[in-house]
């Protein structure tokens, strides 16, 4: 008798219910690993790249910081859990939330933007475009009307459920990193040396806290009344004048534009700056340390339009980082709060 002849038959019935178990296992993995696409609100959503790009334009045209504070909002976002809207997320009693965290309070801007643009848009498509594509679109439409740059978005992204206050320190560089701490934290997500370059350009428009570079102008290397010498004389100079020194005035943190020449103009000044030693933080000055880098700094600094492109093309591929699909995560009808 054949080994087939000796096998136990299996009930019809366990045998429908493993089947039901492995599509349902299929179907699953194919939706969560379903990929962005452009247009990916063409039939259930066809108006929301519109609706946002007017909340936004309405919002810049108010206050121009808002458009710097917005590309910042998609990148704090994307380099914590992914581009999920984790940062949009509200603390809930006894779990401060990303917000809280001091790499996004009191400096990030533009929650009330998403805010405004999310229920316009859940009053045409309910319950349909997930709060991580607003951001997305929103850093978009903010570098077209700061810098002239425009480049197709792709859509799908799902909304997080999970947003802890000390996750951004893990993940996001911080502005007094020297340059392998920069390049480590955009190789971790995936991003090339060349996408960290390019995408430090977006300092060519914002302002910043003194507190996040006066090291540079008062304890450079926890010396003293030692200032760093990369910084041009003459801007250190005016940056005192601006920041004085906070160990004397704690309580005193004035914002500074992080571009004197064009602060609300989206351009390649900020690599300019840097070649002239006129960056704020340790980490943009540090560009200036590697033969490859300073390369790098050169050409956007001489060629504006080859920067625009390159920027594009980072910023869509930074805005892929980590991201839910299919049926992973949810469609906060609420950015602030999970469903």
């Amino acid at each position: 008798m054949t080994l087939l002849h000796n096998q136990v038959k299996m009930p019809t019935s366990i045998l429908c219910f493993i089947m039901v178990i492995i599509l349902a296992i299929l179907c699953t993995t194919n939706a969560s690993s379903s990929p962005l696409t452009v247009g990916f609100y063409k039939s259930t959503c066809p108006s929301v790249e519109n609706i946002v790009k007017k909340v936004v334009n309405r919002a810049i045209a108010q206050n121009p910081g808002l458009g710097a504070g917005l590309i910042r909002m998609h990148f704090h976002d994307c380099f914590v859990r992914g581009c999920d809207a984790s940062v949009l997320l509200d603390s809930t009693p006894g779990n401060p939330a990303e917000k809280e965290n001091l790499a996004n309070n009191p400096s990030l801007r533009g929650y009330e933007v998403i805010d405004q643009a999310k229920a316009e848009i859940e009053a045409t498509c309910p319950q349909t475009v997930s709060c991580a594509d607003i951001i997305a679109y929103a850093a978009r439409d903010s570098a077209s009307k700061l810098g002239g740059l425009n480049y197709a978005v792709q859509g799908g992204r799902r909304d997080g459920r999970i947003s802890l206050k000390d996750d951004p320190t893990q993940n996001l560089p911080a502005p007094f990193f020297n340059l392998q701490q920069v390049q480590d934290s955009f190789t971790r997500k995936g991003l090339s040396v060349e996408e960290m370059v390019t995408l430090s350009g977006a300092h060519s428009i914002g302002a910043s806290h003194c507190s996040s570079f006066t090291r540079r102008l008062y304890n450079f290397n926890n010396s003293n009344n030692t200032q760093d010498p990369s910084l041009d004389p003459k801007f250190a100079s005016k940056l005192k004048v601006m920041c004085p020194n906070l160990n004397n005035s704690p309580n005193f943190d004035p914002t500074i534009v992080q571009d004197f020449v064009t602060p609300n103009k989206l351009d390649n000044k900020y690599y300019q700056n840097v070649q002239n030693g006129k960056a704020l933080f340790t980490s943009d000055q540090s560009l200036m340390t590697s033969p490859s880098t300073v390369g790098m700094v050169r050409n956007f600094g001489r060629n504006g339009g080859v920067w625009a492109k390159k920027f594009s093309r980072a910023m869509v591929h930074m805005g892929s980082i980590e991201v839910l699909t299919g049926v992973q995560g949810e469609i906060r009808t609420n950015c602030r709060v999970v469903n």
